[in-house]
């Protein structure tokens, strides 16, 4: 295979990833976001003390985590299928991507918002502040450096289940090594996909570190 059968479906790959890693992560953020912030309010000691709450939704969380993403991707077919129609395409994957990053996502939040000084929270609390303020104005803003490093991790698992999720009816990277790559013995172009992964994962790695230097620093100068 040369450059320019490769060139197409390697762009077209790489599209596909990052389509789904882009939204499936918008999911991940709105739906771990809250979970991670639950899991820390209802324990003890919390503004939402709730033992039972916190064990059930801890139980949860463990359970969605402890899941190898290619059986949920499996298990979650007639779901995907409900959802979106189908349970083959970049937009069927988003689904079971965004549901098996929610829960790694929610405890890299719990213990991101357990970082934050136990003594500003007290003196919030002391003076009336309730859930919104606590959330809004000291929680988030507090462990934002932290939250962000979270999301940068989450995304780059994300595209880790992105290749996988090629095994069973999704595009992107990981199809295309598998159909062109593997299937068709292209040990060329199977290297090509490695390289485009990798490059894309140090992408966002490095922009997930510079963006949380900056607000840290910026936290510093505060």
């Amino acid at each position: 295979m040369t450059w320019s059968d490769m060139q197409p479906l390697l762009t077209q790959g790489t599209y596909d990833t990052l389509y789904m890693v882009l939204w499936s992560t918008v999911v991940t953020v709105l739906g771990g976001l809250p979970l991670g912030l639950l899991l820390v309010l209802t324990d003890t000691g919390g503004l939402l003390q709730n033992r039972p709450v916190n064990k059930v939704v801890g139980v949860i969380v463990n359970i969605g985590r402890s899941l190898p993403f290619i059986i949920l991707l499996i298990f979650l077919i007639p779901v995907t299928t409900a959802i979106v129609g189908t349970f083959i395409g970049p937009t069927a994957m988003i689904v079971p991507l965004a549901i098996g990053a929610i829960p790694f996502f929610a405890r890299l939040v719990e213990t991101a918002v357990r970082e934050v000084d136990h003594g500003l929270v007290e003196a919030v609390e002391s003076m009336g502040g309730g859930i919104p303020t606590l959330v809004w104005k000291v929680y988030l803003p507090q462990a934002l450096p932290s939250l962000v490093a979270g999301v940068t991790t989450t995304v780059i698992t994300l595209i880790g289940y992105s290749a996988m999720a090629g095994a069973v009816g999704g595009e992107g990277l990981g199809s295309k090594a598998i159909t062109y790559g593997y299937q068709r013995f292209e040990t060329g172009f199977m290297i090509a996909t490695v390289v485009v992964l990798v490059l894309v994962v140090t992408v966002i790695q490095l922009l997930g570190d510079v963006v949380v230097r900056l607000l840290a620093r910026r936290g510093r100068t505060a």
